[in-house]
């Protein structure tokens, strides 16, 4: 009995097929398909060999970009700008001779430059899109901040205007920029006018005052060689004035090269 047991055990390992390299039927195997392989002690897949090679670098995210930024040591701020020219002539000169024509002491009460706004309207801006981007570009150009854009309150038919859409651009200046702005366009964009004879002495009634520019090519940021179609815009000088006869007086002040009074 003991002899044909062990030639039974024989022929099944005779018929059985060599198991490949890395692979055992038995199941108890550490190496087999059901058994725990080397990166899985609890089984369920085949175990993968560690990876060769120095470990990867760890990239840094924005926060410690900012961290970065922040640990390096900042620029000592540079000298403050100087005032502009017309600021200073307006404090020096021109505040002193409205104390005496208008008779007041409190120098807040005196009427005295709030912003000045510069418009562009592109009235073809319906039938082409791009006039009025272009036409912003070139009034960034000129005042040296962002224009925005203004659009169609309501919408005409017979304009073929809707609502909403950009019709033109515009930018408000304050502070030093405004007073750099307005000496500017007295010094140089008045002169460099074609058959220039003066501004007239027209207001609004409120204190504010417009000067109407037909081409944009009188401005030195403008090059005429990338122009591509000429286009006007309005300066309005807003003030702090009660009456339009004080707000003459500070802009005559101020050097606007007004129309003599008939």
């Amino acid at each position: 009995m003991a002899e044909k047991e062990e030639k039974d055990r024989k022929d099944r390992g005779k018929s059985r097929p060599p198991s490949p390299e890395g692979k055992s039927s038995d199941r108890g195997s550490p190496s087999g398909k059901g058994g725990a392989g080397e990166g899985h002690p609890q089984g369920g897949g085949k175990g993968k060999p560690p990876r060769e090679g120095p470990p990867k670098e760890k990239k840094g995210g924005k926060g410690e970009e900012r961290k970065a930024e922040a640990k390096a040591p900042k620029r000592p701020p540079g000298p403050p700008a100087p005032p502009p020219r017309l600021y200073l002539q307006y404090r020096d000169r021109i505040v002193p001779m409205l104390r005496e024509r208008l008779g007041r002491e409190n120098p807040l009460s005196l009427p005295r430059l709030a912003k000045i706004v510069v418009n562009m309207g592109v009235g073809k801006a319906v039938e082409n899109k791009a006039r009025v981007e272009h036409a912003a570009k070139e009034l960034a150009r000129i005042t040296g901040r962002r224009p925005v854009m203004t659009k169609a309150r309501r919408s005409i038919s017979g304009f073929k205007l809707r609502q909403g859409m950009p019709i033109g651009a515009m930018v408000t200046l304050r502070r030093a920029v405004m007073w750099e702005f307005l000496d500017r366009v007295v010094s140089i964009i008045l002169p460099r006018i074609r058959d220039f004879r003066g501004l007239p002495r027209r207001l609004d009634g409120t204190g504010n005052y417009t000067i109407g520019i037909s081409e944009q090519t009188v401005f030195p940021e403008i090059r005429i060689d990338e122009v591509e179609f000429v286009q006007g815009m309005n300066i309005t000088l807003v003030t702090t004035a009660r009456t339009d006869e004080e707000a003459l007086l500070l802009l005559e002040g101020l050097g606007l090269p007004l129309r003599k009074a008939s």
